[in-house]
């Protein structure tokens, strides 16, 4: 029954945690070899084992603060439902050109048709040509799902659903559309841009580049990832929604290389209400990529400039942010390296209190002199340290094998609801 859905609520990058979205890295992410790495996003690949174990971490802090919903489980919902499981699976299959699969993947169980959907669906090798093929795969596993932050972004009570920027990754949004639209779990409403009436080849964007830094201030990544075609499709949307006031949409453009710049989030994160990780060469010493604040008007956007950088955009705006530096302040290459192992990724799960991993040494120590407690995980989840105890902290997870896939803590959680901040 609808009363007894979550209702989806998220107004900041900070709030106290209720609930979020994971999911647990699985088999997919070994149904992979080198020659397939590239294909598939990634610059190496993993070693499932570890991973989970890494992972296990990020899901046991965030379990003792809020309810954990997990993919699989609510995927398995909707495809419990005849007419659901239907409507995914065709589009599915046309949208990968895979119609010849359709009568197999509607036959199987809900259990295995979850696991060829996400771990994707072997060839049937019956004919030379198809032998010769060096497709292995009818449906190509979803290796990067356990970035659940992408697909899809929570933005106040709706779900927007992202257009990905490679076809490999564009299942992964299909699945989140259905999950909050047919699983019965969520009270929510959903801005798809992927709607035809609004196609456009050029057209995406990924939750990555997303952030809500107010409930009426949204920062955005302009890069590999989020095309300015996505970032106007959204703002199209606020301005059909003609709500009362002013929104602002702070825009950043981002390198096109090296790889670690696919997102915002890999560059900048919110830590607190005055609290910000930051990769400083691109956000506070930027000469090459422009920073835009665009401001909406009710149902018009009445001005669109050119300025210095997110930082001083959001302090005139009432949000003073005190930048933390990625890798510290003193030596150059290791700010690139941390940053390059997501030492920017971090996610908070209350104002001041965040996740992160712990390989990056020197963002730790600049996240100690800042007032930062740092604390591993593994403690928080054993009972030894209590969260409650600290104002700030930074709990760190091992992360040996999940930055392989090119992401950090909060490309990996999905937030469903926070609680609202006190400004």
């Amino acid at each position: 029954m609808k009363e007894n859905r979550l209702k989806i609520s998220v107004q900041s990058e900070i709030g106290a945690l209720d609930a979020v979205l994971l999911h647990t890295p699985g088999t997919e992410v070994e149904n992979m070899t080198p020659r397939m790495a590239q294909r598939a996003l990634y610059s190496d690949i993993l070693n499932l084992a570890i991973a989970r174990k890494e992972y296990e971490q990020i899901e046991g802090v965030l379990s003792s603060v809020a309810h954990v919903y997990q993919v699989r489980d609510l995927l398995a919902r909707v495809l419990d439902n005849p007419e659901h499981r239907r409507e995914l699976v065709t589009r599915i299959c046309i949208a990968e050109q895979a119609g010849n699969c359709f009568a197999t993947l509607m036959a199987m169980p809900t259990p295995q048709l979850v696991k060829a959907l996400i771990e994707g669906l072997p060839a049937k090798i019956d004919t030379l040509t198809a032998f010769l093929n060096e497709d292995y795969y009818s449906l190509f596993p979803l290796y990067n799902f356990y970035f659940t932050r992408d697909s899809s972004v929570t933005i106040g009570n709706n779900a927007l659903i992202c257009r990905m920027a490679n076809q490999v990754r564009a299942r992964e949004a299909m699945i989140m559309d259905a999950i909050y639209r047919c699983s019965g779990a969520f009270d929510c409403g959903t801005i798809d841009l992927q709607n035809p009436a609004v196609a456009d080849g050029k057209l995406f964007i990924e939750g990555g580049d997303v952030q809500i830094a107010r409930d009426d201030i949204l920062v955005i990544g302009n890069g590999m990832r989020t095309s300015a075609s996505g970032i106007d499709a959204l703002i199209r949307h606020f301005c059909e929604q003609a709500p009362a006031g002013k929104r602002h949409i702070i825009v950043q453009q981002l390198p096109s290389a090296p790889e670690s710049f696919i997102h915002l989030d890999m560059v900048f994160t919110m830590l607190d209400r005055d609290k910000c990780m930051v990769f400083e060469p691109l956000i506070m010493r930027n000469r090459s990529y422009k920073t835009i604040h665009i401001t909406l008007d009710g149902s018009r956007v009445s001005r669109i400039r050119a300025v210095s950088g997110i930082l001083p955009t959001l302090r005139a705006l009432g949000m003073d942010l005190e930048p933390i530096s990625c890798g510290g302040t003193a030596d150059s290459w290791v700010q690139e390296r941390e940053q390059w192992h997501s030492g920017s990724n971090m996610f908070a799960f209350a104002p001041g209190k965040v996740l992160c991993y712990a390989r990056n040494e020197a963002t730790l120590d600049e996240m100690d002199k800042h007032g930062f407690a740092v604390i591993s995980a593994r403690d928080v989840i054993s009972g030894k340290k209590k969260l409650a105890d600290y104002s700030r902290c930074c709990v760190t997870i091992q992360g040996s094998e999940l930055p392989r896939g090119g992401g950090g803590a909060r490309c990996m959680t999905m937030p469903l609801s926070r609680r609202a901040v006190e400004w």
